[in-house]
C-alpha cells in the first residue's frame, strides 16, 4: 500500500492550523502569519485534498468589504490553479472581545444578532467556495459561573440560532450541512455540548434535524475521558458522522492539538480500522474528508509545520495499512470468532418472538447455566487486543 498521500485520500486541513502563529497565553507568536494563498500552494503540492477555514483565517474581523473581496478572489484563484477543494468553512465566534461571553448564547442581545448576521454573511461564502459543510465550534457558548448562566435559556437560544440557518439555508437553496463540534472546556470553564452525546440529543430538538449532524474531535472527547472510537461509531449509529477532526491528545489535560496518533495511538488505531474497515459487510464506515485540526508545536519554524502536515497524512496511511493487514489475518478472524464478537450482531429475541415467548422459554433463564461463567467460557478479549497491538507495532 502507498504512503504517499494523494487527493484520493481526502486530507484536509484548517488554514487555522498550519496558519498558527503559534501563541498562546503564556507567550508571543513563534513564526509569522502565513499567507492563505501560499498555504494553498504547499498543500497541493504536498498531496492534501483541500483546505478549510474560518472567515477571519482569511480577512481580519473588521476589515472593509474590498479588502474582503481581495482576499477572496485571491483565495479562488488558487484554488482554481491547483485543484485544491474548500469542502468546509466555519465562522470565528470566539476571538474576537465581542464574544468573550459567547455568541449565540451571550446574555447580551445585541451580541447575539451580532453573531447570527456574521455567520449568514459566512454561509454566503460558503456556498460560493463550495462548501458542502458548515462546523460549529462554540467555544465561547459556556460559563465559569453556574449563577452567570441559565443553562436551559442558554440552550434554547442555542436552538434558536441554529433554527435560523438552518432554515437561511433551506431558503436560499445551498447545498450546506451544519456539525456540531463538542468540547467540554476551554477556553470556557464549562462549554455547552460538550461531547458527542449531549449534541446528539441537543440535536433532536431542531427543526431541521436532518440538516444537522457532528465534527467531533479526537482531543476533545479524549479531554473527557471518553473513548473518540466508540463516540465515532455512535455518530455513525445515528448516521451524524457529517464531518470528523483528528489530531493526537495525551490523557485528560489542555486541548495539545498534536499530529494525528502522537498520542493516543491505540485509540489511533481502532479509529482508522472503523472509518475504513467498519461498515456492512466490511466497507468503509465514513467517506467524507480525514480532516486535520492540530497545531505544529510552538517550537517548530516553517519546515517543521510543513513537515508536521506531511506527518498527520503519513500516520493516517500507515495505520489505514496496519488495519488492513490486521482484518485481513487468519488468527485475527479466528480470534474474533472466538470473542462472539459476530454473534452481537444476532438479535437478542428470534424474529416474531415477543417477551411472552421469552418468558415462556426455560433454557433462556430456568435452565441457563450461569454459574458456567465461574472459571469458564472467557471471551478472549485480551488476545485479540493483543494480535491487534502487534499488528500496530508491524510485528505480524
Amino acid at each position: 500500500m502507498k504512503l504517499t498521500p494523494t487527493p484520493a485520500d481526502k486530507f484536509t486541513f484548517g488554514l487555522w492550523t498550519i496558519g498558527w502563529a503559534a501563541r498562546d497565553q503564556f507567550g508571543v507568536a513563534t513564526r509569522a502569519p502565513l499567507d492563505a494563498v501560499e498555504a494553498v500552494h504547499k498543500l497541493a503540492e504536498l498531496g492534501a485534498y483541500g483546505m478549510t477555514m474560518h472567515d477571519n483565517d482569511l480577512f481580519p474581523f473588521g476589515c472593509s468589504a474590498a479588502e474582503r473581496s481581495k482576499a477572496i478572489s485571491n483565495l479562488k484563484k488558487a484554488l482554481e490553479s491547483t485543484g485544491l477543494k474548500m469542502p468546509m468553512i466555519t465562522t470565528d465566534l470566539f476571538s474576537q472581545p465581542v464574544f468573550k461571553d459567547g455568541g449565540f448564547t451571550s446574555n447580551d442581545r445585541g451580541v447575539r444578532r451580532f453573531a447570527l448576521r456574521k455567520v449568514l454573511a459566512n454561509l454566503d461564502l460558503a456556498a460560493e467556495l463550495g462548501a458542502t459543510t458548515f462546523v460549529m465550534w462554540g467555544g465561547r457558548e459556556g460559563a465559569e459561573y453556574d449563577a452567570a448562566k441559565d443553562v436551559r435559556v442558554a440552550l434554547e437560544r442555542y436552538r434558536e440560532a441554529v433554527n435560523v440557518l438552518t432554515q437561511y439555508v433551506t431558503d436560499k437553496g445551498y447545498n450546506i450541512r451544519f456539525a456540531i463540534e463538542p468540547k467540554p472546556n476551554e477556553p470556557r470553564g464549562d462549554i455547552l455540548l460538550p461531547t458527542v452525546g449531549h449534541a446528539l440529543a441537543f440535536i433532536n430538538t431542531l427543526q431541521h434535524p436532518d440538516l444537522v449532524g457532528l465534527n467531533p474531535e479526537v482531543g476533545h472527547e479524549q479531554m473527557a475521558g471518553l473513548n473518540f472510537t466508540a463516540g465515532i461509531a455512535q455518530a455513525l449509529y445515528h448516521s451524524k458522522l457529517y464531518h470528523i477532526d483528528l489530531n493526537g491528545q495525551r490523557g485528560i489535560k489542555y486541548d495539545q492539538d498534536l499530529v494525528f496518533g502522537h498520542g493516543d495511538l491505540h485509540n489511533a488505531f481502532s479509529l482508522v480500522d472503523l472509518l475504513e474497515n467498519g461498515g456492512p459487510g466490511g466497507g468503509p464506515a465514513y467517506d467524507g474528508p480525514r480532516h486535520f485540526d492540530y497545531k505544529p508545536s510552538r517550537t517548530e519554524d516553517f519546515n517543521g509545520v510543513w513537515e508536521s502536515a506531511a506527518a498527520n497524512m503519513r500516520m493516517y496511511l500507515l495505520l489505514k495499512q496496519r488495519a488492513k493487514a490486521f482484518r485481513a489475518d487468519p488468527e485475527v478472524q479466528a480470534a474474533l470468532k472466538a470473542s462472539r464478537v459476530d454473534d452481537l450482531a444476532r438479535p437478542t429475541l428470534a424474529a416474531g418472538e415477543s417477551y411472552r415467548d421469552l418468558l415462556g422459554d426455560r433454557s433462556a433463564y430456568e435452565e441457563f447455566n450461569a454459574d458456567a461463567y465461574f472459571n469458564g467460557k472467557g471471551f478472549g478479549f485480551i488476545r485479540l487486543q493483543q494480535l491487534a497491538t502487534e499488528h500496530l507495532m508491524g510485528a505480524r
